[in-house]
Formats: C-alpha cells, structure tokens, sequence
C-alpha cells in the first residue's frame, strides 16, 4: 500500500489516478464540499475522504467545516455511497477497498464511520499512510485494539480526533471543567444510566440466509469477524451482538462515560475495581477509581450524554449540551446560550467538533477528543459489559491494561482476528 504523505501534497498537486474507481460526473456539487465560497485557497485545503459512508458519517459529510475538502470516499457496499452521494448532492470517486483510495487520491486526511468492529483496522492503515483521522465513537470493539490505535496515532505522530462532540461542547466543557476544579465540593457518587449491552452471540447463527446484493463485499463487511452466511437485518441492525458491538453500552455509553472520565479528570486512566450490583448482562455495575470516587451505573432514566455528580456542595446533571443543579441557582458564569443554540440546531451536530480536527491538523496541536482519551473512555464501557458478563468482582489495573490476577477475564479484552484482518505492526 502506497505511503500518501500530507505534506507532499501540500508543496504541489498532482492528478489522481482513479483507475478502478467509479467516477461520475456530479449532478450537483455545493461550493462547502469542494471548499470553495470560504475564501479558503486550494494550497490551505485539507483533502478528506471518507471511509463507511451510513447515516452517520453522511451527516459529518454534510457538516465538515473549511478548510475541509471532501474528495472521494469508500465503502464495501455500493448502494452505500450512491445512497451518502444523494444525501450531500455531490458525485465523488468512489472505491469498494479504502486501501485503493489511499494509494489513488491525494488525501490530507479521513474520516472513519464504520461499524464498530471494523473501525480499528482502517485507522491504523490510515497511520501508516501518513493521513490525519475523525474516527466515530464507540472507537474499538475490544479494548486491546483501542492500545494498538493509540501506538499507531503516536509511533506516525498523527492527529485523531474522536466523534464525542461533548468533548467541544461549550456547556459540557464548562460544567466538566467545575466539577473537576472543586466546584460541586467532594464527589460522593456519580450515578450513570444503566446502559444495556449487546445480545448474546447465538443469535447470529439463527438468522436465515439471504442472497448476497450486488455490490456488496460481505466478506470485507464481516472483516476481523467470522465469515457468516449473509442476513440483511445483521449488515443493518449489527449494533445487537456481541460480536460487531457493545449495544446501548459502548453506544451512548461511550458520550455518558466520556463525560464522567473529563469530569472526575480521570481521561488518561480508568477505574480500578468494578463489580455486579445486579445478575445478568443487562444488571447494573458499579465501579471506584483508585481516589475512591464512587460510580454507579444504575439509573432506569437520566441523561443519555451524561451523567449525575453528587457532591458535598451541590448535585449536577451533565446532559447533552444542558446541564440542572440542586439547589437550581447553585451554578454562575456558565457560557452565552448563544453558544448553546449553536448545538441544537440538529441532534447529531458535529461541525465544530470537526472544525477542532481540522484545525488541529494545521498546527499539529492535540484535538479536544484525542485518541487516548477516547481509548480510555470507551474501554470503561467494554469494561462494564465484561463484568456483567463474567458477574463478580474484577480489579483492574488502569496502567497496564489488564485485569489482575485473573487470566479467565483477560481473555475478553483481546479477540481472534480473521485472516487478512489482523491488525499491522509498525
């Protein structure tokens, strides 16, 4: 695979090669995705492709920011890309294998919106082609994966921003910020929503066969995964098993626990103990840092993007872009509801957390939701599905990323890889 470097391509341009790629000629193309009407220059335009073209990364096409430049993307399905090609009204080169289209485009950069257990192995591939990456939460499927991303974001020095907007969010910055400097006094407990994980993997085999559509590379699809007989409601509805996800879990839970790591500082790290409150794989899970801060993952309802900080001052609700406190006038100087307002024009805005990376890959400084940072919030999630799972007390050691003294649990933090799906060294 060709080594594409970003700082070639800003010294000069070249013509792609776009051999094997379906090219059309574009029905309708906006001046913002071809990053013209932003005064922006062509030599100071970040060329992004795009790898897995579904809902989601359709809406961070349509919200990327100049100097962004979306040039080509890529997905092991067709009808995918025809589909995210009506959705922003613009024709791209379009290739089955994202490795074609690092070897053939002149990217800067990509954004990565995969299902969960594809997500990995295109990131670091992504490394080793010299490419900045946006990379979707839940970020790993498995929590050895997430340590050989972030060696691979550092071993290339590269700028990884993770898809957990709150991290950008003004109200969620401010509230974090309070908390972790003091403001709620002494944390007595965070109480979490209990978050449900994935089905168990039986379910898979029960499914029926279908014909495979064309144009769809089910191979490529299942990835590191085993090679299943084709279904339609597993290629759409994957977020269900084991296998390709952690459910509401690792979903929701990756924004929710994210928010309690900033806000207990606690973002470079994880828990040290966790156990079973209650039997089951959906049973509630608590857990305490090695400071003793208490969570508990137990709430029926609550905020889906957050949670809730008991403190010796006051009690706080962090939520999407809102925050509540008792006693209700405890909090002052929180930010402009102006910049409030900027996030809820559409539930899934991103455009400013996008706007973080994309300058971040101009001064090489640390995005707002760097790789560690995600690595170690979404393995907090992965942890509590773990617990459930094995249902006792486990000890976890943060620093080494392994439980200890327990060689049954730490079976579950790596899983087999298919062959032509390992994940590469170097």
């Amino acid at each position: 695979m060709g080594q594409t470097s970003s700082k070639s391509r800003r010294g000069f341009l070249k013509a792609s090669a776009l051999t094997g790629a379906t090219v059309s000629a574009p029905l309708f193309v906006s001046a913002e995705v071809l990053g013209r009407g932003s005064g922006t220059p062509a030599s100071e335009q970040i060329r992004v492709g795009v790898i897995g073209t579904g809902n989601r990364a359709r809406q961070l096409m349509q919200q990327l920011p100049a100097p962004g430049k979306l040039v080509a993307i890529s997905d092991c399905y067709m009808q995918q890309m025809l589909d995210a090609e009506r959705k922003v009204q613009t024709e791209f080169p379009k290739y089955s294998d994202y490795r074609q289209m690092f070897d053939r485009e002149q990217l800067d950069a990509v954004i990565v919106g995969t299902p969960d257990h594809g997500r990995s192995l295109p990131c670091i591939r992504a490394c080793q082609a010299g490419l900045d990456i946006y990379a979707e939460k839940p970020l790993t499927a498995y929590i050895q994966e997430g340590r050989e991303v972030v060696n691979s974001v550092r071993r290339h020095n590269r700028v990884f921003q993770v898809g957990t907007q709150q991290r950008t969010m003004e109200m969620n910055r401010f509230c974090c910020d309070l908390i972790r400097n003091g403001g709620l006094g002494d944390i007595k407990v965070v109480q979490v929503l209990n978050y449900t994980g994935p089905m168990k993997y039986p379910g898979v085999t029960e499914l029926p066969e279908e014909p495979i559509p064309d144009g769809n590379n089910w191979d490529m699809w299942c990835g590191p995964t085993r090679l299943r007989p084709f279904s339609r409601q597993l290629q759409s509805r994957w977020m269900q098993w084991w296998d390709y996800s952690g459910g509401v879990m690792t979903n929701w839970g990756a924004h929710g626990v994210d928010q309690v790591q900033s806000a207990l500082g606690k973002s470079l790290t994880g828990p040290r103990e966790l156990w079973p409150e209650t039997p089951g794989t959906n049973g509630r899970v608590s857990m305490k840092y090695a400071d003793g801060t208490l969570v508990r993952f137990e709430l029926d309802r609550g905020p889906k993007g957050g949670a809730v900080f008991v403190g010796t001052k006051a009690k706080m609700e962090i939520n999407r872009n809102r925050f509540a406190t008792n006693p209700p006038d405890f909090v002052t100087g929180a930010p402009d509801p102006d910049e409030q307002k900027k996030w809820d024009t559409a539930d899934w805005t991103a455009g400013p957390h996008l706007a973080n990376w994309l300058d971040c890959i101009k001064t090489r400084k640390m995005p707002n939701a760097d790789v560690e940072i995600g690595h170690r919030s979404i393995s907090v999630c992965h942890l509590v599905n773990i617990t459930r799972e094995l249902g006792r007390k486990l000890i976890w050691n943060a620093e080494a990323e392994q439980f200890e003294n327990d060689n049954d649990a730490n079976t579950y933090l790596r899983r087999p890889r298919r062959a032509a799906y390992e994940l590469p060294t170097g």
